[in-house]
């Protein structure tokens, strides 16, 4: 009984994406994160601090895994409802992902917090615009049975022929972040419109994945993985 009540939400969180109805929020009160020429505010973790540099006033994320967090001065670096715009590019076969309700650590992947991916051709089937191991945007890249939506161990997945961002053009992502509601947008269409039921206790294997506050944080992947970012600003909206 409470697995099918958790598929019937995510279904409905899914599948009707647009029927939630945000509050029209005044365009004043944004703040930019990123100034363009540096890393002020944001501290990479030690464990690849190479993975991020600044090239044309970008934010470039090219080398193996590590992930540099916001620690300036907006919010006190602890945020719990806001919105968070960006823009991205992804390059071939490039993974990526911007976390939010995360907290600082030396290395690994962030234990707190959830992931919203950026991915057009790695072959990682959950993309751009998947809330990860939570909701995701799932494109196979082998030979897979369409299916409209499903639950598994990965989390559920709404089934696309094409993601919605594609390698080597920028893309603008929309993060909105409401009490127990989490929408994702990518170039002005939902992705993700997700509501965290009253008795989550965050994906398996992935306890830290409960709405709180925290943090946001840059994930550089792999290697093989090169990813542009700019134009990163948040709004508060406590």
């Amino acid at each position: 009984m409470e697995a099918m009540k958790l598929v019937t939400l995510l279904f409905t969180s899914l599948v009707f994406a647009g029927s939630l109805a945000l509050a029209d929020h005044h365009k004043s009160g944004w703040t930019s994160l990123f100034d363009g020429k540096s890393l002020k505010g944001w501290t990479a973790n030690p464990e690849n601090p190479d993975s991020f540099l600044i090239e044309n006033g970008h934010l470039v994320i090219r080398g193996p895994r590590g992930h540099l967090f916001y620690t300036g001065p907006v919010g006190g670096a602890d945020f719990k409802n806001f919105e968070l715009k960006l823009q991205a590019k992804t390059l071939k076969k490039a993974n990526s992902g911007v976390y939010f309700h995360t907290a600082f650590q030396d290395e690994g992947w962030p234990s707190q917090g959830f992931e919203c991916q950026v991915n057009t051709t790695h072959k990682d089937p959950k993309k751009t615009g998947s809330l990860y191991a939570v909701a995701n945007v799932y494109v196979p890249m082998v030979e897979e049975e369409p299916f409209v939506v499903r639950v598994d161990k990965a989390g559920a997945q709404v089934y696309r022929e094409t993601p919605p961002s594609t390698d080597g053009k920028w893309f603008d992502y929309h993060i909105i972040v409401k009490d127990d509601n989490v929408v994702l947008k990518v170039n002005g269409e939902t992705t993700v419109n997700w509501t965290q039921p009253e008795d989550w206790k965050g994906p398996r294997n992935m306890p830290g994945r409960v709405l709180g506050s925290g943090t946001i944080a840059i994930q550089a992947h792999d290697p093989d993985s090169e990813v542009h970012y700019r134009d990163i600003k948040i709004k508060l909206l406590d």
